[in-house]
């Protein structure tokens, strides 16, 4: 039920936000240039890794010995504006329509992170990643490492249809009341780095 509901819902949604989809695209290209999507792989159920698809927020800055610079300092503020709102997730509909992602579940995060995992925390790969989630509803970037991954478990042990409905319901809420964007000086939050980590 939860494969059919993702389809339907990502299908329909894709048709209804096809104009806002395209002005977006329209809005990245102007301000910042190609590419338009920010493409990156990320691992999924069991570890699997797929192609996570997004709108870029930002721009390609690099310092004198041509390394990126940090995130605060490339983001733009269209893509502020996008995370804000989460706009910039929309792309991730086709993620949902391909079987990568599904509508509710942990955050697809960093490949590096794999190693760094608990056992426990590791359990968040039991389910197919989320464009939203229990810990996005319950603090966003706002928590910490530790907090965010016990919500994402907690997730995996009480899934059901109504909880979907409830966190993609109090999403909604969240996004209109723009809370927990980011860290204190970050333009999302820190790298996990392991065990003891303070903020995702």
């Amino acid at each position: 039920m939860k494969r059919v509901f993702d389809m339907v819902v990502a299908g329909v949604a894709l048709v209804a936000l096809s104009p806002l989809l395209v002005m977006l695209a329209a809005l990245i290209r102007w301000r910042m240039g190609s590419p338009v999507f920010f493409r990156q792989t990320r691992p999924g159920r069991h570890g699997a890794l797929f192609e996570l698809i997004k709108f870029r927020t930002m721009r390609d800055s690099r310092d004198a010995d041509g390394m990126p610079q940090p995130d605060g300092e490339r983001i733009t503020g269209l893509g502020q504006w996008m995370r804000s709102t989460s706009l910039d997730e929309l792309p991730e509909l086709f993620n949902v329509l391909k079987g990568e992602m599904s509508l509710v579940g942990p955050r697809p995060l960093l490949i590096e992170y794999l190693p760094l995992y608990s056992p426990e925390q590791a359990r968040r790969h039991e389910v197919r990643p989320g464009i939203t989630g229990w810990a996005q509803v319950n603090g966003r970037n706002a928590i910490s490492w530790e907090e965010k991954f016990a919500l994402d478990v907690w997730y995996v042990d009480h899934r059901s249809f109504a909880l979907d409905i409830r966190i993609l319901w109090l999403t909604l809420a969240k996004v209109f009341e723009r809370e927990g964007i980011s860290a204190a000086g970050e333009a999302t939050m820190p790298k996990f780095t392991g065990a003891g980590s303070k903020r995702s």
